[in-house]
């Protein structure tokens, strides 16, 4: 992600960004990073919602103004019943919308990270978070409360779809 702030101080033109954005979006790896980092986490990833960056940008704004809408405590399945055409995440519906689109901004994150540069920090996911407009205030905590999200080391990795029920 050093490569953005890269370009945005040294102000490159326009196409140059515009055909940056495309080789991203034309990631050939970018949604078996995805789905390996999500499963990684315990949490179903389908390809329907997030096959590409567009997609799970796409999807992640789409529950992120949900949780705008209603609230932090919000469940995938009350999200499911609104109509967001989440269907998807049946499997999870009990779990917190703010816990699940964490784990989706991080591995966003992590697939575009591994896509282009091999590898993700916290400060790689706050940049790409703030790139596509997911950030929000409550985000940076839950990252750093849960640095498994995108840490494919960390000790808790394996344990992070069982603190769902705490989020």
């Amino acid at each position: 992600m050093q490569w953005l702030l890269d370009l945005v101080k040294t102000k490159a033109p326009v196409n140059f960004l515009t055909s940056r954005i495309m080789e991203i979006s034309r990631m050939p790896g970018f949604y078996d990073y995805f789905k390996e980092n999500m499963e990684g986490l315990g949490l179903p990833a389908p390809a329907s919602l997030f096959g590409s960056v567009q997609a799970a940008v796409a999807n992640a704004s789409v529950i992120l103004s949900q949780i705008d809408k209603f609230g932090k405590t919000v469940t995938i399945g009350e999200l499911i019943g609104a109509g967001t055409r989440l269907e998807g995440l049946g499997v999870i519906a009990a779990c917190s919308a703010s816990f699940y689109v964490g784990a989706v901004i991080g591995s966003i994150a992590v697939a575009t990270g591994r896509s282009l540069a091999g590898g993700t920090s916290i400060s790689d996911i706050l940049s790409t978070a703030h790139r596509y407009n997911l950030n929000r205030p409550w985000l940076i905590q839950n990252l750093y409360r849960s640095p498994e999200i995108y840490a494919s080391r960390a000790p808790a990795r394996k344990a992070y779809r069982s603190q769902a029920v705490y989020a």
